[in-house]
């Protein structure tokens, strides 16, 4: 990694890359303190890191190489867990943006075209269809999924929605991202976005907005608790 801001320190350096991949070291070259060598735990990692190629840090525009060509794993048919490197790469690319992370439409478009010639992995597929019919059969019944029941007009899917949530208190038990953007009214659109390849780099920034936009609700209703104990202390 070259091109790196003078004032970009190690720890800032390591939360960039290892916010969505799993690093084992980071090494400064002493004789150009401007590239740092990092190396990470799987190739699929490595691999995906070199689409922050241009993405800006610290105000500079960062330059990513690698003189090794990095493979995906073998994909292992498991749906109950999913690390960074399962995600699309497109996914991640609005992770980075809903971080307040500055990637160019160019650094977006080539994260959808890494999507587009690989695929989305197969152990995601299956770890986003479990989660879409899990939360379809205990808000909706048997054999139900929350996207198909989605595809109605956008006033029943908000009213399905606020159904979901009040009626049968799936929000209260949602404690991850993709659960709660699946029973939203965006739940079609999001399942859409994680599951197919075809994509625009706009659909990257509206998805960054519902992660953004998500982060900011939970952040909100984690303090809302503490300011009441405040203030009930103070009267």
């Amino acid at each position: 990694v070259s091109g790196i801001s003078k004032t970009t320190t190690e720890t800032h350096l390591h939360d960039f890359f290892s916010y969505a991949f799993p690093m084992s070291y980071q090494k400064y070259n002493h004789k150009n303190e401007d590239t740092v060598l990092v190396a990470f735990t799987k190739p699929s990692a490595a691999r995906t890191a070199l689409m922050l190629n241009g993405g800006s840090l610290d105000g500079s525009n960062l330059s990513v190489t690698s003189d090794v060509v990095h493979q995906d794993e073998p994909e292992e048919n498991k749906a109950e867990h999913i690390d960074q490197t399962d995600k699309p790469r497109a996914g991640i690319a609005a992770e980075y943006l809903a971080k307040g992370y500055t990637l160019s439409d160019s650094v977006l478009q080539r994260a959808i075209e890494m999507d587009q010639q690989k695929g989305i992995s197969k152990r995601f597929l299956n770890y986003f269809s479990a989660l879409d019919a899990g939360l379809g059969s205990k808000a909706l019944g048997p054999d139900q999924t929350i996207t198909g029941k989605f595809q109605e007009s956008l006033a029943a899917a908000t009213q399905q929605a606020k159904t979901v949530d009040e009626q049968k208190g799936v929000s209260k038990t949602a404690h991850e991202y993709y659960t709660k953007a699946l029973g939203s009214p965006f739940g079609k659109k999001v399942f859409e976005f994680y599951t197919t390849t075809s994509k625009q780099v706009l659909d990257i920034h509206e998805e960054a907005k519902r992660i953004s936009s998500t982060h900011k609700a939970n952040t909100t209703s984690t303090a809302e608790p503490a300011a009441t104990t405040a203030t009930e202390k103070t009267t």
